[in-house]
């Protein structure tokens, strides 16, 4: 017999959504994790992070935490929501996988139904399916049961599309792919099965295409700056009632999925293609704000404000945001001073760098980088604009001031 009805192994961003929404569903869920503070937060019914819906949501089903990973054995099901980063030469990192895999394994026992759900490389749910049959006496689809089932969320809309979005179940067995399914259909009406691989593929897919189709707007910007001309009008001009095919804007293009995920395709070719292209275009966005703006205006011994730090918009998500390496860049110039500034995030952040208020960001600031679309800035642009000084240069990649050029001074704001 089994206490729990599922174990989350990972209750990160992916994880603990996940696990409250099937706690909401019914679901007797524990939650395991080696972050003592997320462990701590979440038993005393706090959110560790943003996800709108879920500081509710928390209060109000039966959760728990631990770190003892001997709790799986009381748990019918098992969920691996852990990281899977890729190396600095573009090799897939399965080294929390693995590190799960080791300390589990023991633990593991016959009945027990695991669901990896981390985006993974094409054939990483197989090396689980071997790792398991060779650590144990078990046999997958007859005494223990595994499948894919990723996850395909935007961050900040768990709540609403682990319900809407459709559930794809990889599975290499009948048995596995049933007693996922009792579990997801909970969530959602729409599941749809196919193999390891498609499943995993598919993930990649939905993430590298995005990946892609950011990077030919990026590219487009990279152009039009060259030119001399106005990406956002072009855009506007080029987007408008035309049917085929609509260009997107132009941006930082990174977080923990699309800035890796590439790889997990690209390492298993020799030679250039085209998503590493697309990853060279967009890792190079933040050199491009720089230099660019170097044609206009020298950084050297001016003070410069980044507003945004974040990986993406209204979040408090720092994981493989570009602003870093956007501030790396900045400091090759010998600026006097760099003040960062996210409404999102704590006094100080990544352990790297002061958080300023906006006042004290924008006080002195000759130059100003919007790093990320926060709504905030959009909404405080006025006042934003009443603060700076009259010769101050603003570079706006993603247009929140609305002024539809990259890089611009103060004059220009309407």
């Amino acid at each position: 017999m089994f206490n729990f009805n599922i174990a989350i192994i990972g209750i990160g961003r992916v994880g603990l959504p996940l696990g409250l929404s099937l706690a909401k569903e019914g679901f007797k869920v524990i939650g395991i994790d080696i972050n003592k503070d997320v462990i701590d937060k979440v038993n005393r019914k706090i959110m560790p992070f943003e996800e709108a819906g879920y500081e509710e949501l928390i209060k109000r089903v039966d959760f728990f935490a631990t770190s003892d990973i001997s709790e799986v054995q009381n748990s019918e099901n098992i969920i691996i929501t852990v990281g899977t980063p890729l190396l600095s030469h573009i090799e897939t990192d399965l080294s929390q996988i693995t590190g799960v895999l080791e300390s589990m394994t023991p633990y593991i026992r016959e009945g027990h139904n695991i669901i990896l759900r981390s985006t993974v490389a094409p054939k990483t749910t197989d090396f689980v399916r071997k790792y398991l049959e060779q650590k144990t006496c078990l046999k997958v689809g007859q005494t223990v049961f595994l499948t894919f089932c990723p996850e395909r969320i935007a961050e900040g809309k768990a709540l609403k599309e682990l319900k809407e979005l459709p559930q794809i179940i990889g599975s290499e067995d009948p048995k596995s792919a049933k007693k996922a399914e009792e579990i997801f259909k909970r969530l959602t009406g729409d599941i749809l099965h196919t193999t390891f691989i498609s499943a995993e593929l598919v993930k990649l897919f939905n993430n590298i295409s995005r990946y892609i189709h950011f990077a030919v707007s990026n590219q487009f910007s990279i152009i039009a700056d060259d030119f001399g001309q106005n990406i956002y009008e072009i855009i506007e001009m080029a987007n408008y009632k035309y049917p085929r095919g609509i260009i997107a804007k132009p941006g930082f293009t990174a977080g923990t999925c699309l800035r890796k995920d590439f790889g997990m395709i690209n390492e298993t070719i020799p030679y250039t293609d085209l998503l590493l292209s697309a990853w060279k275009i967009n890792e190079f966005m933040p050199k491009f704000m720089v230099d660019n703006l170097q044609k206009r205006v020298a950084i050297y011994n001016k003070n410069v404000a980044v507003l945004g730090y974040s990986f993406k918009n209204d979040t408090d998500d720092t994981r493989d945001s570009l602003t870093p390496k956007l501030i790396r860049y900045i400091k090759r110039e010998m600026p006097l001073e760099v003040k960062v500034h996210d409404p999102y995030l704590p006094d100080e952040i990544d352990c790297r760098y002061k958080n300023y208020s906006l006042d004290d960001a924008i006080e002195k600031a000759d130059i100003i980088y919007i790093a990320t679309n926060h709504k905030q800035f959009r909404e405080q642009k006025d006042y934003i604009i009443s603060k700076i000084s009259a010769d101050c240069w603003i570079v706006d990649l993603w247009n929140v001031f609305g002024v539809g050029k990259t890089f611009f001074k103060k004059e220009e704001v309407k």
